[in-house]
């Protein structure tokens, strides 16, 4: 449903052109993301309850550890970015065409992608150099941080300070530049003299909003903590949200919430039934 659900999105962005759009855009590179996201982690875990075989080699451990966390490092980066559109296409509508042309929406876009698969090396690197010394079980459904930690035999307070060094600012610095812009954003809202202009910049934002409060509260209370070692239960419950129901519910809500993209959809179902 996740991969589908996604796939629906960048093919209404890709071959509608009503929604050839810098908004639309970012949020077909976020969809496109989703996909990815979830399909390192998903998988594997709907095969180790269907089979029962659970194991899974150091290489395989390291590898999914890097893809998970540099595919959300990126997620967090494309947020930022898309909030900065909003920020642009609200505040500044006159100058919005000029200052997002796609040129720059493509460098945005690259620079998040880059940027997230770079600021993950240097904890994944430190991770791969760790000695497991048994019972190399570990208490989770993927290979995460705290529980990796956990099984180490040697010293980890360098990778403590490292990946706590990269998550407080990729975390904290995408959600405060967030934060700020949707700030703007609603100030810049509440000004609009004409009611019907306040509910429907309000509308394009809501989805948008929905998304970061949803994602950013989640890893926020996982991986802003003194303390990165210590992990709990709670947990686990915690991961499967933002791991699987969060990519599984943000296509729907710009789905549903977005009067531009139902229209274009409705339109490509019509096309469909009269080919």
């Amino acid at each position: 449903m996740t991969l589908m659900s996604n796939l629906l999105v960048i093919t209404l962005v890709t071959f509608q052109r009503s929604l050839h759009k810098p908004m639309y855009f970012f949020i077909g590179n976020f969809s496109f993301l989703e996909m990815w996201y979830t399909t390192v982690t998903v998988p594997r875990m709907l095969k180790d309850l269907r089979t029962g075989n659970k194991t899974i080699s150091s290489i395989g451990c390291i590898s999914q550890f890097y893809f998970l966390f540099s595919l959300g490092a990126t997620q967090h980066f494309l947020l930022a970015i898309m909030a900065y559109d909003r920020f642009l296409a609200i505040c500044f509508p006159l100058r919005y065409t000029n200052l997002m042309c796609r040129s720059t929406c493509g460098q945005l876009a690259a620079a998040s992608w880059i940027a997230g698969w770079v600021s993950i090396s240097l904890p994944a690197s430190m991770m791969s150099r760790l000695v497991f010394c048994g019972p190399n079980i570990i208490d989770h459904f993927f290979c995460d941080f705290s529980p990796l930690l956990q099984l180490s035999c040697t010293d980890t307070w360098l990778n403590e300070i490292i990946f706590s060094a990269v998550a407080w600012t990729v975390i904290l610095g995408c959600f405060f530049f967030t934060f700020m812009s949707y700030i703007s954003v609603v100030t810049a809202i509440l000004r609009i003299p004409s009611s019907i202009g306040r509910q429907k910049a309000f509308s394009t934002c809501a989805s948008h909003i929905a998304v970061v409060g949803i994602f950013f509260g989640t890893v926020i209370f996982m991986y802003i903590r003194p303390k990165a070692k210590n992990s709990s239960p709670i947990d686990k419950v915690v991961s499967v949200f933002y791991s699987v129901v969060v990519p599984l519910l943000n296509p729907m809500i710009y789905s549903l919430r977005n009067k531009e993209m139902k229209n274009a959809l409705w339109k490509a179902v019509n096309k469909l039934k009269r080919t």
